[in-house]
């Protein structure tokens, strides 16, 4: 637990001096007292259980004060943020790499069957974004609880040429930033903010974004220092690393073939979305075909989920990928964030005092 304004925790020792108070009424109340010959005659005239009677009023009355100087500290617990305050942002990578065929029938095919089924189980009131990279990022679904828009964006991948992992972390960003006022975007300067995070209490945004990919940045911002940009604004980015290190063919279905910045088709050689360009693939040589760069980056990937509070998964098969995304929500319900409780050690305090109060005038006449 934390406190907003800790300092006034030292009211606490209001508690303390009402003791010492008390005990000094006690002893002059006994300076001027009657003397009895026989104080047995004053014990048995007392109800048996007078003593803690007297003491049970008393000791309830310094837990309320305890209580309220607590309450007036602002208290902060931390609890985990529920799912449907949760948006999802699903970036995914659209480079020609993903038609390799290495996982049957292509890497795209398998990552938008996964893709959709995770979409189509979230909870109702989950919201899910879609940002698709190659060359460049585009965020192709802003933040949204329409399953039907998210599915059909997921069917309309396209490849394209080039693969941009630090541009689709920032697109990303900014995605959740439209979404939760407390996230600011990423072009804003945090320098003047007070502390590092921009989210409340420092702790992590209930927002998190899900970068998958089969190859490394060939174009665009630094993985990394958009990743920081990520961490500086308390958004999670879990990374999946999708394919085999075995080479296989580049296999695009026509719906997935894209268009290179001169709107000629093509289905692979490099690959991302949309028609803009970008990834790794295979080329052809002299010798038939050969692997190029066509491995993934997972030092940077692991880096990623590092800065940010997130974790990186691998996977090298459709079960596999479906195993990594069925765990994500899991995940994503041990969000913490710090809500402030004031609200209940004061209702507390005032409980105990009226107990206090009234015990006290139940059992005055009791002795």
């Amino acid at each position: 637990m934390t406190f907003a304004w800790p300092y006034l925790l030292a009211l606490i020792l209001v508690v303390p001096l009402v003791v010492a108070l008390h005990l000094w009424l006690l002893h002059r109340r006994r300076r001027f007292a009657v003397s009895y010959a026989s104080l047995s005659l004053i014990r048995e005239a007392l109800p048996g259980r007078s003593r803690w009677r007297r003491r049970v009023p008393f000791a309830l009355f310094l837990l309320a004060l305890a209580s309220l100087a607590v309450a007036a500290a602002r208290p902060q617990a931390v609890v985990a943020v529920p799912m449907s305050r949760t948006s999802i942002i699903l970036a995914l990578d659209v480079s020609g790499s993903m038609c390799s065929t290495d996982v049957a029938p292509n890497r795209l095919a398998v990552a938008q069957d996964v893709a959709r089924g995770f979409v189509e189980d979230q909870a109702g009131g989950t919201r899910i974004g879609i940002v698709a990279f190659s060359g460049l990022a585009q965020l192709v679904v802003p933040p949204t609880t329409d399953r039907e828009a998210l599915v059909a964006a997921i069917d309309g991948f396209t490849t394209g040429r080039g693969t941009a992992i630090g541009s689709a972390l920032l697109r990303a960003v900014d995605a959740i930033a439209e979404v939760n006022p407390d996230v600011m975007r990423t072009g804003v300067d945090l320098s003047d903010a007070t502390g590092r995070r921009s989210t409340p209490g420092g702790g992590f945004a209930p927002d998190i974004v899900v970068l998958l990919t089969d190859g490394a940045t060939t174009q665009g911002v630094d993985p990394l220092l958009a990743s920081e940009a990520a961490a500086d604004r308390g958004v999670r980015v879990y990374t999946i690393g999708f394919g085999t290190t075995e080479p296989a063919p580049l296999a695009c279905s026509r719906n997935q073939i894209g268009t290179d910045p001169f709107n000629r088709r093509f289905a692979g050689g490099g690959g991302g979305g949309f028609g803009f360009g970008g990834g790794f693939g295979f080329d052809s040589g002299a010798g038939g075909p050969r692997r190029a760069v066509l491995v993934i980056d997972e030092d940077t990937l692991q880096a990623i989920a590092d800065i940010t509070g997130g974790s990186y998964h691998r996977a090298a098969d459709a079960d596999q990928l479906a195993e990594v995304f069925r765990d994500l929500p899991a995940e994503v319900t041990l969000q913490e964030e710090h809500v402030e409780v004031s609200v209940g050690f004061a209702a507390l305090g005032a409980l105990l005092t009226m107990a206090a109060v009234g015990l006290s005038l139940a059992w005055n006449r009791y002795g």
